[in-house]
């Protein structure tokens, strides 16, 4: 079904019929479950009706005559789902929000803000992003590497030794540093070709960037002198374009216009490539954004802030969302203490359940006291998190393998990554990026698994 599964399966031909294979354990106790479905593959896709995002639901099912269940290519009882159909629809929303002539660059760094980078850009890139942003060097290369040819932005610094490798590859570059330049002047002299350049200007961001004038004068020059560099873009970041109070974002506005204006002076014509807006900018003021978007959070069905949500031209769709199950359910007197430090102590005779997730996996301690769903309920965590296990206080008792859903949808219930953030006193942009590669990703395309990865 998926890439690296073959030998999974033939491993499995060799273990006897008793030996699990993984699977995404079925939300127990739903009266739609294992309906209508016994002519259907071990692995079985549905749609829950009542899913707003419309996630799939995958689920463990018996094909007669058959032991070994398909395997979707790890063994824990905790995983994330991606769906791209989200990010597709995120896309496709802002494209005809935007006038026509602003392109988007899809911003992929950091694996896709956890998601997978790889899939998120073919996806954008399908949904009408005309170009990939990334932070690093390194996340350039491994989606080259990856077969992707797109326009690619790499926005962090990257060593001027390395300049003559991304020319190679046919990486852009961010420059604001004249002495820069020079360096990598020397490491492309006897090299064919151009290195493609957007300059970055810090018009109040603090971060990188020139600042002035006399900085751009000299960088201009600099850029010029050599035959090896091509200046195909121009940009700044806003640092509060998610806030109502618009002022500090005009004043940037103003500096970006201001430093543009003298740049292209200077150098006696015009940069092709010019962007100053992020998804907050992109939503709010898609007039001001000069000729392309850096989308990035709100691709992936994500506020840029809490403040601007209500404010937002059209409904972004969540892509992310994490599951486990329940492997070990018990229950306990009045007075018993659960996990490290014995912090929490049942109040009467409590049902407890154990699930494997932990802050190994980027579920940290303060997720607790928290709210997960199992059976379509929410129910509070009790203890601290562990490494790998935490416990959950069950109104009922439950079958092993039930599913719990800690962020997402089920049934009627929905817990959202703003939900998990506010919990953290942290913003959503940190939630699936603190997801650690343990935790494998189900790529979801159509309510079907398009594969899975470890990101």
């Amino acid at each position: 079904m998926q890439e690296g599964l073959a030998s999974l399966e033939r491993e499995e031909s060799r273990c006897s019929s008793s030996a699990r294979a993984s699977y995404i354990p079925r939300e127990r106790g739903n009266s739609n479950s294992g309906s209508a479905r016994a002519s259907r593959s071990p692995i079985d896709i549905t749609i829950n009706p009542t899913d707003n995002n419309n996630s799939a639901k995958m689920e463990q099912t018996e094909t007669e005559g058959h032991n070994m269940k398909e395997s979707l290519g790890f063994y824990r009882d905790t995983w994330a789902e991606v769906n791209l159909n989200a990010i597709e629809n995120n896309v496709v929303n802002l494209k005809k929000h935007l006038p026509d002539e602003v392109n988007i660059m899809a911003i992929v760094k950091a694996n896709g803000y956890g998601h997978g980078a790889e899939d998120v850009a073919k996806t954008a890139l399908e949904a009408g992003a005309g170009s990939l942003g990334v932070a690093i060097l390194d996340e350039a290369l491994e989606l080259r590497d990856k077969g992707i040819n797109a326009p690619l932005l790499v926005m962090g610094y990257v060593k001027p030794e390395y300049a003559a490798l991304a020319a190679e590859r046919d990486i852009t570059l961010t420059v604001f540093q004249k002495e820069w330049v020079e360096k990598a002047a020397s490491c492309l002299k006897d090299r064919t070709g151009q290195l493609k350049c957007h300059i970055k200007v810090d018009t109040g961001m603090g971060r990188l960037g020139i600042r002035t004038q006399e900085e751009g004068k000299a960088l201009i020059n600099s850029l010029e002198k050599y035959d090896n560099f091509y200046i195909e873009g121009i940009y700044t970041h806003f640092a509060t374009a998610d806030e109502t109070d618009s002022e500090y974002f005009q004043q940037q506005h103003r500096r970006f216009e201001e430093m543009l204006s003298f740049l292209e002076k200077e150098s006696g014509s015009e940069i092709p490539v010019k962007h100053c807006g992020n998804s907050a900018t992109a939503l709010r003021f898609a007039d001001r954004c000069f000729n392309m978007v850096r989308f990035g959070i709100s691709m992936y069905g994500l506020s840029p802030s809490e403040e601007i949500t209500p404010i937002l031209p059209f409904k972004l769709e969540e892509a992310f969302s994490l599951h486990s199950s329940i492997t070990h359910v018990k229950q306990l007197p009045e007075g018993e203490g659960i996990s490290y430090g014995a912090t929490y102590k049942t109040k009467k005779d409590e049902i407890v359940g154990t699930i494997p997730i932990g802050y190994a996996d980027g579920w940290i301690r303060k997720n607790s006291p928290g709210e997960v769903l199992v059976n379509g309920e929410r129910l509070p965590l009790i203890g601290r998190i562990c490494m790998d296990q935490m416990m959950v206080s069950l109104k009922a008792p439950v079958e092993t393998g039930t599913k719990v859903t800690l962020i997402g949808h089920q049934g009627h219930e929905y817990i959202p990554v703003s939900e998990v953030a506010a919990r953290l006193e942290t913003i959503n942009y940190e939630i699936p990026c603190m997801i650690t590669s343990r935790v494998p990703r189900v790529i979801m395309k159509d309510a079907e698994v398009k594969r899975v990865i470890k990101v």
